[in-house]
């Protein structure tokens, strides 16, 4: 990771991560959590592991926010403080509709991924004493059309895309599942094709995702054409 300059002008210098940096730091943040919980390393992370994850490193989850007064396209949220752990507040129609339970999960994960990565961004802005600081706090807002593929030009939402794909769906398991499913003779399948079709439905399965994140990250790994 290497630090530049804040083309979006919210901070004066930002993180610039390479992907396998992000999916070390998932790596090791979910085998840290497996140790001091006994949970199996072989499995998709479990939805109430994945809460108690991000309890770890809040102030507060709010998993039945009504968030509408952002907008009905709003799923997550995350309020950064100063001199204190962030926020999470999370849509409430994500926690209570079964069938919307993949991407609950998506959201979570996505959450966390910001509080992670830039936490010490907001922590270092709303010090008391910084010129860039005009408030004490501030509400990260995340929408559903970026929370699994965000462009790289919007960096935040890129960085905790990726981090979200990496905790559920592990570099290492990816891999083994392409090869689970591969001939070992065309390389990747293509997107549209029956290969490839089999291959996303097995990641939705094993990692408890929806289509889209499967999709995307398989693309980012380049296990899919």
């Amino acid at each position: 990771m290497w630090w530049g300059r804040d083309d979006k002008g919210r901070f004066h210098r930002r993180p610039f991560y390479k992907a396998e940096e992000l999916d070390a730091e998932c790596e090791a943040l979910l085998a840290e959590f497996r140790r001091s919980t006994g949970r199996r390393f072989d499995v998709a992370i479990d939805t109430d592991d994945i809460t108690v994850m991000i309890e770890r490193h809040v102030g507060d989850l709010d998993v039945y926010a009504d968030l509408s007064e952002d907008g009905h396209e709003v799923e997550g949220v995350t309020l950064f403080a100063a001199q204190r752990k962030p926020d999470v507040a999370i849509a409430e129609r994500l926690t209570s509709d079964d069938r919307r339970s993949n991407r609950f999960r998506t959201t979570l994960a996505h959450e966390l991924g910001h509080v992670i990565l830039h936490d010490p961004l907001y922590q270092e802005k709303l010090a008391m004493g910084d010129l860039f600081a005009a408030v004490t706090e501030e509400r990260l807002i995340c929408k559903r059309d970026t929370m699994v593929d965000a462009p790289m030009a919007d960096w935040m939402e890129w960085q905790a895309c990726y981090f979200s794909g990496a905790l559920l769906m592990p570099k290492r398991a990816m891999v083994d599942l392409a090869k689970e499913h591969g001939d070992g003779i065309n390389g990747a399948p293509r997107f549209g094709t029956d290969k490839g079709a089999d291959l996303v439905a097995a990641a939705m399965e094993r990692f408890i995702v929806s289509h889209d994140a499967a999709r995307v990250r398989l693309s980012v790994l380049r296990l899919l054409a």
